[in-house]
């Protein structure tokens, strides 16, 4: 017997909590090594399990990221290339639906964005029939934004009860006209009009802790806690705000991309209109974001108590990661959509039942691992196809096992208009995906603050050749009915976020 399996058996069978925030990038938590981040809940969790300090999404964007962790896919083969063009099929491949399966009762809070929303989606409870047929039992879902009566959910409901929807509507109102199209900065963003128990991520962490408190039921649960922050609009509470110095917050790397520039790095530049950002300017925005991050911690603690409470916590795994980070000004971008650092690493702690020594591993992960460690330590039986690798005999077997330290040998990722990367200990390398151009090259050794492509350097044409055979040739298989599907929508829709658009067309 396995130690793993030891430990199961030394307990009721576990339930499952994954807490899964919005955007929240790797390095802003306390537990990394960031003197500046408040997150006193992440660190109990990574003092009482492992912290993975490399792990990275499958896609730098909501929706195909999500997709890739629920189906265990990578996007070539799910065919979500962007948001809210095309919908993962909700008939596929769900390591949610195989927990459910198993005996699990599996329940989410929070955002989902697992189908396209438009302004005329009506309210989230109309959707709950997709969700269950990804395989959730109880779904409460939100969304990112209220700003209308045509496209709603259970945090508008919460608002209109206490008067304090107007108010809310007017803030995003005024985020999607403005910050959303550029024409603010995120150190402009003001801070939420609401008290702190009423923002959107209190709200979500009060339904969740109360959804624990409350289970009654005999099987084990299978909980995903999906916070919309710390997501743009940086919208922390001014009494989060203050418990930090801008003074203190680590500068972004001013530097601008290095040439030559990529057409997709080139695009969000442009989108992101961070040209003339100062340091002072930098430094604000993280004030604002690092408070938002803080406020989510305050949400987690919320969880970890409400198992406490219960007398649960140790009959519990907890699973703490984000669908992907902010780039928070590096490089002078903001938000996602690049394979740089600040984009595609993420937060990774692991927790088991009873809790572990503290440790943490350098090996390279992704979000294809944890959704093979939550079938894993289910019981369930694995995703047909899928290149993920559970992590939880790892997390058991401690800092000193052979392989504590060792994880794949490359991680792949990719976002809308056909890019695609590739990370392994050493280089990271963006190609076209369809031409198979490559397009960015970082010694990450070297430089890791990406400060150099060396895509066109002649004594890396050997780096680049095996790249792009002995790794992007075993990732891009691409499933062509998908893409060409994918393809449609994007020339239909040249802006391929219709939300987006659908909305602010709502304010002209």
């Amino acid at each position: 017997m396995t130690e793993l399996e030891e430990r199961m058996a030394m307990t009721d069978r576990p339930n499952i909590v994954l807490i899964f925030p919005d955007q929240h990038r790797g390095d802003t938590m306390g537990c990394a090594g960031n003197p500046a981040a408040q997150t006193p809940n992440l660190d109990r969790l990574a003092a009482e399990g492992v912290l993975f300090e490399r792990c990275l999404t499958n896609s730098p964007l909501c929706m195909p990221a999500r997709a890739s962790l629920i189906t265990g896919q990578h996007v070539n083969r799910h065919g979500i290339w962007g948001n809210n063009l095309v919908e993962p099929d909700r008939y596929g491949p769900s390591h949610v639906r195989n927990i459910r399966d198993s005996g699990f009762h599996t329940a989410i809070f929070g955002k989902t964005h697992l189908y396209a929303n438009h302004k005329n989606d009506g309210h989230t409870r109309d959707h709950a029939h997709k969700l269950k047929d990804w395989g959730y039992e109880t779904s409460h879902e939100l969304r990112d934004v209220v700003p209308s009566s045509r496209c709603n959910c259970y945090y508008a409901d919460f608002l209109e009860e206490r008067g304090r929807l107007r108010l809310y509507q007017d803030y995003t109102r005024l985020w999607w006209t403005t910050g959303f199209r550029g024409l603010s900065h995120p150190w402009e963003d003001p801070p939420s009009p609401l008290p702190t128990d009423e923002h959107i991520d209190m709200y979500c962490a009060d339904k969740a802790a109360a959804w624990i408190r409350d289970y009654e039921a005999e099987n084990p649960f299978y909980l995903q806690v999906c916070f919309t922050g710390p997501h743009t609009p940086f919208d922390s509470p001014a009494e989060y705000r203050d418990r930090f110095n801008p003074e203190e917050m680590p500068l972004a790397i001013m530097d601008p991309p290095a040439a030559p520039v990529s057409p997709q790095v080139e695009r969000q530049v442009k989108a992101g209109r961070l040209q003339n950002m100062t340091e002072s300017h930098s430094r604000v925005m993280r004030t604002y974001y690092y408070a938002k991050v803080a406020l989510i911690d305050h949400g987690v603690g919320m969880v970890i108590q409400a198992l406490q409470d219960k007398g649960i916590l140790d009959n519990t795994w907890i699973i703490y990661t984000s669908d992907h980070g902010d780039m928070l000004g590096d490089h002078r971008l903001n938000q996602k959509l690049v394979f740089y650092q600040g984009a595609v690493d993420v937060p990774l702690i692991i927790r088991p039942p009873g809790k572990v020594p503290a440790w943490r591993t350098r090996g390279l992960t992704d979000h294809l691992d944890v959704s093979a460690t939550l079938l894993d330590i289910a019981g369930a039986p694995p995703l047909a196809d899928s290149p993920g690798h559970s992590l939880a005999a790892k997390v058991v077997a401690g800092p000193t096992a052979p392989g504590a330290q060792q994880g794949k040998d490359v991680v792949f990722s990719e976002v809308e208009r056909y890019y695609a990367m590739a990370r392994d200990e050493r280089y990271k390398m963006a190609i076209n995906a369809i031409s198979r151009q490559p397009l960015e090259l970082y010694d990450l050794v070297e430089d890791p603050q990406e400060q150099r492509n060396l895509v066109h350097e002649p004594g890396l044409s050997g780096v680049r050749e095996e790249m792009l055979h002995a790794y992007f040739d075993q990732l891009l298989g691409l499933d062509q009915e998908k893409l060409d599907s994918y393809k449609e929508a994007l020339k239909a829709k040249p802006d391929t976020d219709t939300f987006v658009t659908d909305l602010i067309s709502q304010f002209r």
